[in-house]
């Protein structure tokens, strides 16, 4: 892989974005496409047909072995004992403090054979805390060099992957996937993403992405497909309240916190980081995360502080105008004590304080096909 652009890292659809006239900017040690025609058209594109993203900047880290689901079930929150093979599985990597190494999905290949797809600016401290933490009954590998990833999202995903598939994607239900060939290229299909909306994420080796992105911006090309870059991917994921490491999740703070209960499998018999959540829920949570959405003007964005009256109680760990509403909505930690839905307080918006409503997650609830109705998050 080529270090260019300041040291930065390029996906092997660099060139791709470059002819597109994409807005390149850094990300997680990448070089990557923030917007193409521009957020709130590639947003709305994403919610009423489909759209087409490069994640080829995610990390993938393989553990396997005889002793693999061993070693999975105890470095994650979730039961991994759950999977079968062909499923996902949303969890978290947690530190003995309870506070999050890493969100990552968890695919099961086979009972000797696991994969996370991890944050990518997290993947190198993935990879070592995994191995530190697993190496010892397992092998671990960083796989991220040999993996392209795109994602196709959107209530028409289905209709244009299929047209490159040889695959039948209506019997891969929500958190599954299967192996198959996309634009004849072999690849895994998940049906996972970070968008609300029904779609997949494929993963294709490195040299062949190039390709599959080609064939599925042809077959989209009647379905009103359009490229999407990291700003709407950002829009997206906050409309439905999914987490974003660094903003909503970070070495100091827990999924519990988070408001991530389902995904923390106390009943477990043991975890890195479970006696920490144990005392925590004995002890009560103090801080929790909550939607906001303003009710005067004013955009919350990350690290304004939120008041009661002239008390800080929190602070807003992402923020935006929402395209598919049309109002301003954000996420942030308060003291558990005012996290109560419909509770009014104030956000610190420059020299003014505008008045917000704790609301509930997801702030826009999307309609799946019928057997994808589960709720589930992804990681960025």
């Amino acid at each position: 892989m080529k270090l260019e652009n300041r040291n930065l890292q390029n996906t092997p659809l660099h060139e791709i974005h470059k002819e597109l006239n994409a807005r390149l900017v850094p990300f997680a040690g990448w070089e990557m496409p923030v917007q193409y025609a521009g957020v709130i058209e590639e947003h709305l594109a994403v919610r009423k047909t489909c759209g087409l993203f490069d994640v080829s900047h995610m990390g993938e880290i393989e553990v396997s072995g005889i002793k693999a689901m061993e070693a999975v079930q105890a470095i994650t929150t979730n039961d991994a004992y759950q999977l079968k093979d062909g499923q996902v599985q949303y969890t978290f990597l947690c530190y003995p403090n309870g506070g999050v190494v890493d969100d990552a999905t968890l695919y099961k290949l086979s009972d000797t054979r696991y994969m996370f797809c991890v944050n990518a600016s997290n993947t190198e401290k993935d990879f070592n805390w995994i191995e530190e933490n697993a190496g010892h009954v397992a092998e671990v590998k960083n796989v991220s060099n040999y993996f392209g990833q795109v994602a196709i999202q959107g209530p028409l995903s289905e209709e244009v992957l299929q047209n490159t598939c040889n695959l039948d994607l209506s019997l891969i239900r929500y958190y599954h996937f299967a192996e198959g060939k996309v634009a004849d290229i072999d690849a895994v299909v998940s049906r996972t993403g970070y968008t609300g909306e029904d779609g997949f994420e494929i993963y294709m080796p490195w040299d062949k992405t190039a390709d599959v992105w080609q064939r599925l911006m042809e077959a989209g090309i009647k379905f009103g497909i359009k490229p999407i870059g990291l700003g709407a991917r950002d829009t997206l994921r906050l409309e439905m309240g999914f987490p974003l490491y660094g903003n909503e999740l970070n070495e100091n703070t827990t999924p519990l916190e988070a408001g991530l209960h389902k995904f923390v499998k106390l009943t477990k018999q043991h975890f890195i980081g479970k006696d920490a959540l144990v005392k925590q829920v004995k002890e009560g949570i103090k801080k929790s995360l909550v939607g906001l959405e303003m009710i005067e003007s004013g955009i919350p964005r990350s690290h304004y502080k939120i008041l009661l009256k002239d008390k800080t109680i929190g602070e807003i760990t992402s923020g935006t105008m929402s395209p598919s509403l049309d109002k301003a909505i954000g996420m942030g930690y308060v003291e558990t004590a005012f996290s109560h839905i419909g509770t009014e307080l104030g956000v610190a918006i420059r020299n003014k304080t505008a008045t917000a409503r704790i609301t509930k997650i997801p702030f826009y609830p999307v309609r799946r096909p019928q057997q994808h109705h589960s709720y589930m998050i992804l990681k960025d």
